[in-house]
C-alpha cells in the first residue's frame, strides 16, 4: 500500500512539473539589471528582453537595481523564488571579479545561481594615451618591469573588472603600475584622453571611438581570437600571453533551483534570438559578440573566471568593502 502511494505521488509530482513546463511563462518575466541604466549589462538586457518577449509569449520586463557594484542586484536574483519569472544578468563583475575582490560580499555564484547562458562579450583592450611614449607591447612591458610604479592606470573602479583585469596583466609581465580609481568609466576615459593618466584597460565598445580617432593606442586585445573592429591589434596571446583573458561578458541567470524544463525553455528562446539579424545587428553596435553556450558551459565559465580573478585578488593582497 506504501508503495503504491509512493508511485501515485511521484507520479502527481512529474505531472504537475509537466504541467508547469507546459504552461510557463503564463505571466510576465521579469529581469533584473544589477547596474543602472544606460550601461553596457543594462543596454545587452534591453535588446534581449525585446526580443525574448515575442518568443516567449509573455512581457520580459527590465528592472534596475543598482548599487554596490553590482552586488545587490544579484543578491535580488540569487533569493527570487525558483519559477522562473525572475531572472537577472550575470557579468564578469556580479559573478567574478566582486566576488573574490570584496571580503564582505557572501553571495556564492556556483550554488546560489542557475546559470543559463552567457549571451555575449565584449572584448576588453588595453590602451595607452597617444602621447604616451611607449606605444607598443615590448616597450609597454619592459617599462613598467625596469620602472616599477612609476606609471599609472586608470579603473572605472576599485575591484571591478577594469582594475582586475589591469592587475592580472601585470601579474602576466611582471610589471608594476599605480592604480587610479574612478567613479565609473566616463570620468577613467575622460582623464585617459587628457593625458592625466597614461594606461587603461576597458570595454572596447566605450574605447573604440577614441582608439579610430587615433586618441588612445592599442596595445593588444585580451580575447581568444581578434576582433572584427579591430583586424588589425592582435590578441595578447599573439603577443605571448596565453593565460591572458580578460572580457566583459553578460550572461543569463536565475536563483539557484530553476526547473530544468524552464532553463530549456529560456536557453532554447535566446538561441532563437541569437539567430535574428536584427538582435546580431544590434549586438555588434554595441561592440558584443554573441556567444549562447549552453547552461553546462555558462557555469563551468563561471568557475573559472572566479578561479582566475581569485588569483589576482590572492597574489595582489586585494581586500576591499562594499
Amino acid at each position: 500500500m506504501r508503495f503504491t502511494k509512493t508511485l501515485t505521488a511521484i507520479a502527481a509530482t512529474l505531472a504537475a512539473s509537466l504541467t508547469f513546463a507546459q504552461a510557463y511563462p503564463n505571466k510576465p518575466i521579469k529581469l533584473i539589471v544589477p547596474f543602472a541604466p544606460g550601461g553596457s549589462t543594462d543596454i545587452v538586457a534591453r535588446i534581449v528582453a525585446n526580443k525574448l518577449s515575442p518568443i516567449l509569449g509573455q512581457p520580459v520586463i527590465v528592472e534596475n537595481r543598482a548599487g554596490a557594484g553590482g552586488s545587490i542586484g544579484a543578491a535580488e536574483i540569487a533569493k527570487a523564488a525558483p519559477d522562473g519569472y525572475t531572472i537577472g544578468m550575470g557579468s564578469v563583475s556580479t559573478m567574478g571579479t566582486n566576488i573574490v575582490a570584496y571580503k564582505n560580499n557572501k553571495l556564492n555564484p556556483m550554488t546560489e545561481f542557475t546559470h543559463i547562458t552567457n549571451i555575449a562579450s565584449v572584448p576588453g583592450v588595453i590602451f595607452v594615451n597617444k602621447n604616451f611614449p611607449f606605444k607598443d607591447y615590448k616597450s609597454f612591458v619592459e617599462e613598467l618591469k625596469k620602472n616599477p610604479g612609476k606609471h599609472s592606470y586608470a579603473s572605472s573602479g576599485a575591484g571591478g573588472v577594469g582594475h582586475l583585469a589591469m592587475e592580472l596583466f601585470l601579474v602576466e609581465t611582471g610589471g608594476e603600475a599605480q592604480h587610479i580609481p574612478y567613479k565609473g568609466a566616463g570620468p577613467a576615459v575622460t582623464d585617459v584622453l587628457a593625458g592625466n593618466v597614461p594606461i587603461m584597460w576597458d570595454n572596447l565598445s566605450s574605447s573604440l571611438q577614441n582608439i579610430k580617432a587615433g586618441n588612445f593606442i592599442p596595445l593588444g586585445v585580451a580575447f581568444p581570437k581578434r576582433s572584427p573592429a579591430l583586424p588589425n591589434v592582435p590578441t595578447f596571446a599573439e603577443l605571448g600571453l596565453p593565460n591572458y583573458e580578460a572580457d566583459t561578458w553578460f550572461g543569463l541567470v536565475g536563483p539557484a533551483g530553476l526547473p530544468a524544463d524552464v532553463v530549456k525553455k529560456i536557453y532554447e528562446a535566446i538561441q532563437t534570438t541569437l539567430k535574428d539579424p536584427d538582435m546580431l545587428k544590434k549586438l555588434d553596435e554595441n561592440g558584443a559578440l554573441p556567444i549562447g553556450n549552453s547552461p553546462a558551459e555558462f557555469k563551468a565559465q563561471v568557475q573559472r573566471e572566479v578561479a582566475k580573478w581569485k588569483r589576482v585578488v590572492d597574489t595582489k593582497k586585494i581586500s576591499l568593502e562594499l
